[in-house]
Order: C-alpha cells, then structure tokens, then sequence
C-alpha cells in the first residue's frame, strides 16, 4: 500500500486538484490523505463548479487545516511523499521558513525533516524575486518545485486532459509510475 498526501491551497488551480484526486483513486493500492486550507475551499467554490464533497470523497483520509495533532503532521506516521496541488505563495513560503503554522505546513516540513518526496506546484505568475528566493529556499531544503507547466508536444485536446497529464507528471518525479501523460520518444 502506498500512502500520498495530497495537500490543496488556495492558489487558482482547482482543476489540477481535481485531476490529482481523480487520477490517485484510479490506482490500485493507493491511500490518499487530502488536506484543503480554508482559501482553497474559496477558491473551489470560485472555480470549480463540482461540488466538494465529490471532491473530498476520492480521499481515503481528509484532515481539517487546523488539526495539527493529525496523523500526517507526525514523522512517525509513514507515507510514500506529499504534494501541495495548487501551492500558494503563502504556502510556499511558510515551507521555505519552516512555519507550521497549520498541518499543511507541518506536514510539509514532516516530509523534509524525515527526507520524504515534497513536491509544491507553484501557481502563481509572474514570478517575482522575493518568489524565486522563496523557491530557491524550500528546495534548499529539499522540496521539489514544479510549477504546472504543460508540455505542449503532449497536444492535450482540453484542459481537464493537459491537468491530467501534468498530475501524471507530478506523480512520476515523486516516484508514483503511471500511463497518465505521453512520454516523450523524440521527433516523428
């Protein structure tokens, strides 16, 4: 059994979220620890048009924000990495400081105190250098940064299709295989 935690902030982005959850509930032996902030059940509400339940119910676990004492904010409890899908600046930078100010952060910093995959999808743009520092910094320390950039040769035909496709992606660079995206075989 592998365990992922999937953490969701409020950057825009709920679709990538969606296909994430999406994506983990298809694969065979696999729980999921989901844990929404406040901002990003905003933001869902804003751009998602499902409901969140639907969302929340593709998770074997949902933990509250605020439940610090949560079995993913504890070293002790094992799990195979952890992404934060959309990743806010807000976010990012409390990981880059080391802030666990919420089980978001904690559990992220969990993941980097104990050497596990902590990949943050950072969705904001431009980039400005105080981002960029903050970038640099949690990946100092470990962190994984993949900014959800499609891959255009893939020729996804929608949206829904091209988040599926960089999910795959994110779930691969943890070390979670799956035939979600085309790999690339060179020129035809």
């Amino acid at each position: 059994m592998k365990r992922i935690v999937v953490a969701v902030t409020g950057a825009s982005g709920s679709q990538l979220a969606w296909e994430m959850l999406a994506l983990l509930s298809s694969m065979e032996g696999v729980e999921v620890h989901l844990v929404m902030s406040d901002a990003a059940r905003f933001t869902w509400g804003q751009e998602s048009g499902r409901s969140l339940a639907d969302f929340k119910a593709m998770a074997n676990v949902v933990h509250e924000p605020s439940m610090i004492g949560a079995s993913i904010a504890s070293g002790s409890f094992y799990h195979d990495g952890m992404v934060v899908v959309p990743c806010s600046v807000k976010t990012l930078s409390a990981i880059a400081h080391c802030h666990s100010g919420d089980l978001i952060s904690r559990a992220a910093d969990v993941c980097l105190k104990e050497g596990r995959p902590l990949l943050l999808a950072v969705r904001e743009t431009p980039f400005h250098l105080g981002h960029l520092r903050l970038m640099t910094s949690a990946s100092e320390n470990g962190a994984i940064i993949f900014p959800p950039i499609p891959a255009f040769y893939a020729e996804a035909e929608s949206i829904e299709e091209q988040c599926r496709q960089l999910c795959g992606r994110i779930l691969a660079r943890i070390g979670l295989p799956n035939g979600a995206y085309p790999v690339w075989e060179g020129p035809s």
